[in-house]
C-alpha cells in the first residue's frame, strides 16, 4: 500500500457525522497510543469546515488535548462530486467511510478508493452492498493494491474474527458454529440514530435484490464438512445460556459465510458452517419481541423510514459461539462430532464505542500488518483480509475481548 508520498495514513471521511464523531475521537486516542514509535499522520474530511472543526473541538475538549485541532487535517469533499472524491483519496493511505446508508452514499467512495489505490474500510451493515462492491471492484481493487474491506464495525468483526479464533483455539478441526448475541442493558437509553435505523429499514427492503444477486454471480457451493448444521425454530430455548432465542437478522452469517469461502478456496481451509440468533430473554420479552418485529414490518412494508429513533438500553454486548468439529485423527466420515468449544467476544456498547475502536483497529492493522495480509489488494470481508494478522491482540488490548470459555471432548 501506498503510504510514502501521500500526507495522511488516515483520513476520517464523514468525520461530523452521527458515527463518525466517534471514529475521529477513537483516531485521537490511537494517534497517542503508547504503542505508537511515531505521530499518526490523519485527517478529517467532509462538506462543512466549520462542522468538521467543531467535531475535532469536541474531542480535544472530551480528550484532554487542546491542540488537537492544529494535529489534523481537513478535506474538505461531497459526495456528490467525484472530482473531490478523487482528491481525498489521493491524500490518504486508507479512508474511514463512515457515511451511510452504504447502499445510496458508499459506491462514490469505493471508486474513487479503488481508481487511486487507496484503501478503504467501512462499517456497513448492508450485505447487498457490501456483495455487489465485491463483483464491481474485487478485480480492479486487486490490480490497483487497494484493499477494500467492508463490515468493520460492530456488524461484522466480532462475528467474523470471533469463527476464526474459535478455530484457531479448537484442537482439531471445527465444522460447525452457532453464535449468540446478548445485549445486556444500561441505566441510561441510547439511541439507535437515524441513518442506522434506514440502513436497516432499506436492508429488509432490498431481500429481492440480494437474491437476484446471489443468483447471477453462480458461485459454486462450498463444501459441508460434518453433519449439516440444523436450522432453529424462529423462536427456540438456548440451554445454556437459559434463554430464548430468534435469528440475527444482520450481515453477520453473510460476511462469515463469505469469510469462509475465501479461506476455502485461497488458503484451502476446512470451511465452517455458521448461524446466527439473539437472544431476547424469557417469554414476556418473546411477546414483546414479537410485537416490536410487526411494527417493524409494518413499517418496511409500507416504506415509511421516517426519522424514527427506537430507544435501547444498551451499554455492553457478549457473543457466544458454540462449535462442534473432530479430534485430529478423527475424521467426519460416518463419525458424530467429537469435540465442543464455546468461546466468547465481550465488549462495550455496540454501535457507538465497539464500532469504533473495530473500525479503526482495522485500519491500523492495515497500515502495520502489511506482510500478513491477502497478497494482492481487492475486495474483503475483515476475516478475509485479517485471518492472520494480530488484530484480535489489537481488539484485546482495548476492550473487545476473545476469550475461551470452555473446550472438551465428547
Amino acid at each position: 500500500m501506498a503510504t510514502q508520498q501521500r500526507p495522511f495514513h488516515l483520513v476520517v471521511f464523514g468525520a461530523s457525522g452521527f458515527t463518525g464523531q466517534f471514529v475521529t475521537e477513537e483516531v485521537a486516542r490511537e494517534q497517542v497510543s503508547p504503542e505508537r514509535s511515531s505521530r499518526l499522520p490523519w485527517a478529517v474530511a467532509g462538506r462543512s469546515r466549520e462542522k468538521l472543526q467543531r467535531v475535532l473541538e469536541r474531542a480535544a475538549m472530551k480528550l484532554g488535548r487542546p491542540t488537537l485541532s492544529s494535529e489534523v487535517g481537513i478535506i474538505i469533499c461531497d459526495i456528490t462530486n467525484p472530482a473531490s472524491l478523487d482528491e481525498m483519496a489521493k491524500q490518504a493511505t486508507v479512508v474511514l467511510n463512515c457515511v451511510g446508508p452504504y447502499r445510496f452514499y458508499g459506491e462514490p467512495v469505493v471508486k474513487a478508493c479503488v481508481e487511486n489505490g487507496t484503501s478503504c474500510i467501512d462499517i456497513c451493515g448492508e450485505p447487498q452492498f457490501l456483495e455487489l462492491m465485491y463483483w464491481k471492484y474485487h478485480e480492479k481493487a486487486a490490480e490497483k493494491g487497494a484493499y477494500i474491506i467492508g463490515s468493520s464495525g460492530f456488524d461484522s468483526i466480532p462475528a467474523d474474527l470471533g469463527v476464526i479464533y474459535t478455530r484457531n483455539k479448537m484442537n482439531g478441526t471445527l465444522t460447525a458454529v452457532e453464535s449468540f448475541l446478548t445485549i445486556h442493558s444500561g441505566p441510561e437509553g441510547s439511541c439507535i440514530h437515524d441513518g442506522t435505523w434506514k440502513s436497516a429499514v432499506y436492508g429488509f427492503g432490498d431481500q429481492s435484490n440480494l437474491k437476484k444477486l446471489r443468483n447471477e454471480s453462480n458461485l459454486k457451493p462450498v463444501p459441508i464438512v460434518g453433519p449439516k448444521l440444523k436450522r432453529r425454530w424462529p423462536i427456540s430455548y438456548c440451554r445454556e445460556l437459559n434463554s430464548y432465542s430468534i435469528p440475527f437478522l444482520g450481515a453477520d452469517v453473510s460476511v462469515v459465510k463469505r469469510t469462509q469461502r475465501y479461506l476455502h478456496e485461497n488458503l484451502e481451509q476446512s470451511p465452517v458452517q455458521y448461524a446466527a440468533y439473539v437472544t431476547v430473554g424469557g417469554v414476556t420479552s418473546v411477546l414483546k419481541l414479537m410485537f416490536a418485529g410487526l411494527f417493524f414490518l409494518f413499517f418496511v412494508k409500507f416504506g415509511i423510514g421516517r426519522q424514527l429513533l427506537i430507544k435501547i438500553d444498551a451499554s455492553s454486548f457478549t457473543l457466544t459461539f458454540f462449535g462442534q468439529g473432530y479430534s485430529q485423527g478423527f475424521g467426519p466420515d460416518k463419525n458424530k462430532p467429537n469435540i465442543r468449544i464455546c468461546t466468547q467476544v465481550k465488549g462495550p456498547e455496540a454501535g457507538y464505542v465497539a464500532t469504533p475502536i473495530a473500525m479503526v483497529q482495522a485500519a491500523i492493522t492495515l497500515l502495520t500488518d502489511a506482510s500478513d495480509l491477502p497478497k494482492a489488494g481487492g475486495v474483503f470481508t475483515p476475516g478475509a483480509a485479517f485471518s492472520r494478522t494480530k488484530l484480535i491482540e489489537r481488539l484485546n488490548q482495548r476492550g473487545i475481548e476473545f476469550s475461551v470459555i470452555s473446550s472438551s471432548e465428547v
